[in-house]
């Protein structure tokens, strides 16, 4: 029997996603400082949110792989952007960049092992792209980063959301109609 629990970790995800989506684009010029902390308590949260996930849900064993190993980077990127938050904005750039590309690689390769996940599929390429984007030029400022980093994350958050709904919907389809209810059509 399937739990619930990962479709709400996914819509924790994205409105976790979104906040800081949020705060990024209407406070881009945050220091490093600040910005490596929101980053950090962002993907440690994504990440735990991804593993738990890869344990709980029944995934054939390609895609519990790709949520575990990208929850793991998720969480390794978090703990050192929350452990080393000095670090300057071109290295925060190409940490947020890494994690953005690997994560959207693993999210691709669950989309097109489940099938049907065109949501899913959409994150991955949502995060391949900013990842790309922001690996290609790391050194344009804090600003620009925290502005694609933020545009990122608001996109990639409504896209879990959306996800999140679709799979709740389709886990309420499949439960039926509960006892002593009677299902309209």
């Amino acid at each position: 029997m399937q739990t619930k629990l990962p479709t709400w970790l996914l819509a924790l995800r994205g409105v976790i996603a979104i906040a800081f989506g949020i705060l990024a684009v209407v406070w881009p010029a945050l220091t490093a400082l600040a910005l490596a902390l929101l980053f950090g308590a962002y993907a440690l949260i994504d990440g735990v949110g991804l593993v738990v996930g890869g344990f709980r849900r029944t995934y054939d064993t390609g895609q519990r792989v790709a949520h575990i190993v990208a929850g793991v980077l998720g969480i390794g990127a978090g703990l050192l952007a929350l452990l080393w938050p000095g670090i300057t904005a071109v290295v925060l750039a190409i940490l947020v960049g890494v994690w953005a590309l690997l994560t959207g690689v693993a999210d691709l390769w669950v989309a097109i092992r489940a099938r049907g996940q065109w949501l899913i599929a959409a994150i991955g390429v949502v995060s391949v792209i900013a990842g790309v984007l922001i690996l290609v030029r790391p050194d344009v400022g804090a600003v620009a980063i925290a502005q694609v980093i933020g545009i990122y994350a608001m996109v990639a958050g409504a896209l879990m959301l959306g996800a999140a709904w679709n799979l709740y919907r389709e886990e309420r389809h499949h439960a039926g109609p509960r006892e002593g209810h009677v299902r309209h059509a």
